[in-house]
């Protein structure tokens, strides 16, 4: 990528069934600071994402049965969903992706957590790993 430089792993995405239980571990078992929680309508999901910058812990927990994330639960249960990188372009990076002919689900960006923009690469373009690509909101 060059246009679209990665900046480096933005964080891991657990997928989980109960949100409220796994924040429970994550904070009284591990230690953890209480996460920042948000709805992301638009991915059908709850998210509580733990740390700040890059290198974060996003537990993701799906709001409908029918979502991408809720259909991954029923056949993979509970764990790793997906990494994800930031970018400093993520329109210039899908272009150059799409052109390097890289298998893409999503052709354009779309809203994410916490104001961002993403859009994901599928797990057979990207060696088995579902990729997510964000561009974090400009700051204020």
């Amino acid at each position: 990528m060059t246009h679209g430089r990665a900046k480096g792993l933005d964080h891991v995405a657990i997928a989980v069934k109960d949100l409220d239980a796994a924040v429970g571990y994550y904070v009284d078992v591990l230690g953890f600071a209480p996460p920042e929680l948000e709805e992301v309508p638009e991915q059908q999901v709850r998210v509580a994402i733990f740390g700040h910058g890059l290198g974060r812990i996003e537990l993701i927990c799906p709001t409908t049965t029918d979502s991408g994330v809720a259909k991954f639960l029923d056949k993979r249960g509970e764990g790793l969903h997906h990494v994800c990188v930031e970018v400093a372009d993520l329109e210039a990076t899908l272009e150059e992706l799409k052109a390097k002919g890289a298998q893409l689900i999503d052709q354009a960006p779309r809203p994410g957590a916490g104001g961002a923009l993403v859009a994901f690469v599928h797990p057979r373009g990207a060696h088995g790993v579902l990729t997510e690509l964000r561009q974090g909101p400009k700051p204020r």
